[in-house]
């Protein structure tokens, strides 16, 4: 089990999480505008991060 792959998975799920809760608050007007801003850039960095740990990994068996 390659232990880079499966945190670049983790990272790139809690990424589309982080995204979805920003756009559902942002469409509801819900939450506070620097708080869905800090959200919404941790949330794009977790997801940019975690693609780019799983593409750049290479399997080994």
């Amino acid at each position: 089990m390659n232990l880079k792959r499966t945190f670049g998975a983790i990272l790139t799920v809690l990424g589309i999480v982080g995204l979805i809760y920003t756009g559902v608050q942002i469409i509801q007007h819900a939450g506070e505008t620097t708080t869905l801003i800090v959200v919404g850039l941790i949330a794009i960095i977790f997801f940019f991060t975690g693609i780019s740990l799983v593409r750049n990994t290479k399997d080994e068996a």
